[in-house]
């Protein structure tokens, strides 16, 4: 893969508190974001003109009992977006994602660790790496979520979050305080799935423009 201005994981819960009509919302939302136009024009606006993005679902740490959840699966593999075509190939990967793996507890410090490693696969050398974290709950398995987003700190990867609030209304700050840091990071929040689409296209806007918000930022009013 040419090199790329940005390497983009996207880090979506598919634990069980996510059912089968918000998981569809969650995908149709990422899917329109790539089609939209403005979207499609960021991503290949910088001097190396497309970006690489990739989709990871995770749910509880692996066990093979029930309440455990599978491992990190990777949804859709590293595809360059360098123009409209891409990007609709991109759309139509997510909306083909089948629903793995199986629904468990929350453990969003299990898929963070994922995500990196599959920055860290990235097969494009990037100028910028970012994992977006969306998700309905709190951290409840696995290894806490604060000590994994200070390794991507630590290897230069920005971590934001988008927190999905029908399950847990102070989830954004919780993902403030344990999941989002590097250069310009920030959490924004919307009030449940149906507005999720909304909330990840003007995310997915600051993440690909590279904005930076500030702390206070982060924690007014973004999204629904």
């Amino acid at each position: 893969m040419t090199p790329v201005d940005l390497a983009l994981c996207l880090a979506v819960d598919v634990s069980a508190s996510v059912d089968y009509e918000e998981f569809g919302l969650m995908l149709g939302g990422y899917a329109a974001a790539f089609r939209d136009k403005e979207i499609q024009a960021l991503c290949t606006a910088g001097p190396r003109g497309g970006i690489a993005v990739a989709m990871l679902f995770w749910s509880g740490a692996w066990s093979p009992m029930p309440q455990g959840g599978g491992r990190p699966e990777v949804a859709v593999p590293w595809m360059r977006v360098g123009d409209a075509a891409a990007a609709e190939a991109l759309a139509a990967s997510m909306d083909a994602a089948p629903r793995l793996p199986q629904p468990g507890a929350t453990a969003p410090g299990e898929g963070m660790a994922a995500g990196l490693a599959l920055l860290a696969r990235c097969p494009a050398d990037s100028t910028r790496q970012v994992m977006d974290v969306s998700g309905d709950g709190r951290h409840n398995q696995g290894r806490p979520p604060g000590p994994v987003r200070d390794i991507g700190v630590a290897a230069g990867v920005t971590i934001n979050a988008l927190a999905v609030l029908n399950e847990e209304p102070d989830l954004l700050q919780h993902y403030v305080a344990e999941v989002i840091g590097g250069p310009g990071s920030f959490a924004m929040h919307c009030p449940d799935y149906p507005a999720f689409a909304a909330a990840i296209r003007e995310k997915l806007k600051r993440e690909i423009g590279g904005l930076l918000l500030s702390e206070a930022d982060a924690l007014s009013p973004q999204a629904g």
